[in-house]
């Protein structure tokens, strides 16, 4: 099912695409100084890749960055994963099962973009679970219903759909290219909850009900994905002149108010927002801002289910560590073997 007001989304995937084609084919002259290089590059739009020099600020706040966004993907496996047992048919299981997969591998492409950085994977997990790296705040809230999938993947993955759309253009290139599959597969993950909560809404009083509490729960923590407004963020001028970002954290917010608007009539469902209105003078639409000293308190760790999602990975991290050692000791042998003698 399409969902209205997306309709230009994915065509900005394509045209950042053959942008990224296009930046591939520009090689840097020899002997040309790398700082001057550098800022030639960011202005021109074009992408700083591995090889290529870049300040320290620019490199650590990359990894911040992508680290924050791979953490992210696997980290949301959990609230959806908690409705595999439970998904109310099997298309609606084999459906949910893909798009946790597809979070899964969202992860990895953003991990290998990380690591072009020089850091490790490993090095990533352990800052995450030592919580000196964070991940979406919208994760640590509860999957109480099977109207909280659709939730989750009509306002969570659409709010990360309008964020993540410009990250296709990027200025570094290896996070770019990474983006452009993510933003695709995205795409269907928000189909598919619109999809759930147009079911739900044009079923039983009981299913309707329950898809306007889902959205209610969920409208105003998907506000907050964006990050602080734009007096209060720590990072997005630095990140917007280095052009990682394209757009400040409330330019985004709007966007999303804009589109979900429309989709909302569409499903039928209300915004749980009383001061929601349209202003004609700007062509978009007032909103109450979310209580973004709840976000701080989420962040800093006390959202209702971050113990939860920690101790969740914390396990599985250790669980795994038979295959990473396993792993390790392969590849250390077959490095041996290929050595003369």
């Amino acid at each position: 099912m399409d969902v209205p007001g997306n309709e230009g989304l994915l065509g900005e995937v394509a045209a950042a695409e053959e942008e990224l084609r296009a930046a591939a084919a520009r090689e840097r002259a020899d002997g040309a100084d790398v700082e001057a290089h550098f800022a030639a590059v960011i202005a021109a739009d074009q992408k700083i890749e591995p090889r290529d020099w870049m300040p320290e600020a620019y490199r650590k706040g990359l990894v911040r960055q992508i680290a924050q966004h791979a953490h992210s993907e696997i980290i949301g496996m959990q609230p959806e994963g908690n409705w595999l047992t439970r998904a109310p048919s099997l298309a609606r299981k084999a459906i949910l099962l893909a798009k946790v997969q597809d979070e899964a591998g969202h992860g990895l492409y953003l991990y290998a973009a990380a690591e072009t950085l020089g850091v490790q994977r490993d090095e990533l997990y352990r800052m995450l679970l030592s919580g000196r790296q964070k991940y979406s705040s919208i994760f640590n809230y509860p999957t109480v219903t099977w109207a909280d999938v659709g939730a989750i993947g009509w306002l969570v993955d659409g709010a990360a759909i309008v964020n993540q759309v410009p990250l296709c253009r990027c200025s570094y290139g290896p996070y770019a290219r990474a983006m452009i599959r993510i933003c695709k597969e995205e795409s269907f993950h928000q189909r598919q909850g619109f999809d759930i909560l147009y079911t739900l809404a044009r079923g039983t009083d009981e299913q309707r009900a329950m898809a306007q509490d889902a959205v209610d729960r969920w409208w105003y923590p998907s506000l907050a994905m964006f990050g602080p407004p734009d007096a209060e963020s720590t990072h997005s001028a630095r990140s917007m002149a280095w052009k990682i970002k394209r757009f400040s954290n409330d330019e985004l917010r709007q966007k999303f108010v804009d589109m979900t608007v429309q989709q909302a009539g569409v499903l039928g469902l209300t915004l749980p927002d009383d001061a929601l209105a349209y202003d004609a003078g700007s062509g978009h639409w007032r909103y109450t801002a979310p209580d973004f000293a709840e976000l701080a308190e989420v962040i800093a760790g006390n959202g209702p289910c971050n113990r939860q999602r920690i101790d969740h990975r914390r396990r599985a991290y250790d669980d795994g560590a038979w295959v990473r050692e396993s792993a390790a000791a392969y590849a250390a042998k077959r490095a041996r073997e290929a050595v003369p003698a």
